[in-house]
C-alpha cells in the first residue's frame, strides 16, 4: 500500500513536518499519537494505527484508562511504544491538574471538581482523596488517602483527619471516584460522609463537601443539600 511509508508523503502531511510548518495545534489527535509511535507496522502506517486505536478506545479520555497490555495488543506496538503513549497521556493529565495559582480559592463545588477530575476520571479503580484548605477555603494541598478496586475503596476516619491535622487544614472536601462513570452515592458513601462530618465537628475541622467523580460529571453532597454543608463565599 502506497501510504504505509510516511517518508513518501508530502512534507506538509507528515506529522513531524506538519508540526514544524503549521504548529502543534494543526495536528489531529491521531497525528500526535503517530509522532509518539514513530512507526507503524509493515501493514499499517503509524497514522492509520493511531486512528484505529482512537476509534477502538472511543477518545483520548478513554484511551487514558487503557493498560500497557491493551496497547500492546496492536501489531506494531511493543512495550516501549506502549509506555511512551501511556506516559504522554499521564503528562497531559498532570498538566490539566496544575493550577496557575499557587493557592486557588475553593469558592464552588465545581472549583473542587476541576482540581480533582484530572486525578480521578480516568481510573479503572476507586481512590479516595481529600482537598485540604485553610480557614478561608484556600487550597493547601490534595492528598490521596486510599486505593481500592473497581467495586469500592475502604477508608478509616482517622486517615482523613491525620492528613488534615498534619497540613494544619481547617476545612476539607472529601473526594472519590466511581469507575462506572455514574457518580450517584451509595448508602455506604452517605454513612461515611456523615461519620466524617461528625468527627470533623469534634476536631473543629469543617467537612464542607463530598464529591463523587464520574465520567465528565460529579455528585456534590453540598449541591444536593444532603447534610446542609456549604462552601463559604469568601
Amino acid at each position: 500500500m502506497s501510504d504505509l511509508n510516511i517518508k513518501s508523503w508530502d512534507a506538509a502531511d507528515r506529522p513531524r513536518e506538519k508540526m514544524m510548518l503549521k504548529g502543534k495545534s494543526a495536528l489531529s489527535d491521531a497525528e500526535l499519537i503517530a509522532i509518539l509511535l514513530g512507526s507503524g507496522s509493515r501493514d499499517e502506517s503509524a497514522v492509520n494505527l493511531a486512528k484505529r486505536i482512537l476509534r477502538d478506545s472511543g477518545d483520548l479520555n478513554r484511551l487514558g484508562k487503557w493498560s500497557l497490555a491493551q496497547l500492546m495488543e496492536y501489531k506494531g506496538i511493543g512495550e516501549a511504544k506502549a509506555i511512551t503513549i501511556s506516559a504522554a497521556l499521564e503528562l497531559g493529565r498532570r498538566r490539566q491538574a496544575l493550577s496557575p495559582e499557587k493557592r486557588p480559592w475553593m469558592r464552588t463545588c465545581s472549583d473542587a471538581y476541576a482540581i480533582m477530575a484530572p486525578y480521578l476520571e480516568d481510573l479503572p479503580h476507586e481512590e479516595f482523596w481529600v482537598i485540604l484548605m485553610d480557614l478561608k477555603s484556600r487550597l493547601i494541598s490534595t492528598s490521596k488517602l486510599s486505593q481500592g478496586g473497581a467495586a469500592g475503596v475502604s477508608l478509616d476516619v482517622p486517615q482523613v483527619f491525620e492528613a488534615a491535622i498534619s497540613a494544619k487544614a481547617k476545612r476539607i472536601i472529601l473526594c472519590h471516584n466511581h469507575p462506572s462513570g455514574i457518580p450517584n452515592p451509595s448508602q455506604l458513601d452517605i454513612e461515611l460522609t456523615q461519620r466524617l462530618i461528625d468527627a470533623g465537628e469534634i476536631l473543629d475541622i469543617k467537612v464542607v463537601d463530598h464529591l463523587i467523580v464520574g465520567e465528565g460529571k460529579y455528585y456534590s453532597f453540598t449541591e444536593r443539600k444532603v447534610f446542609g454543608s456549604e462552601i463559604p463565599e469568601n
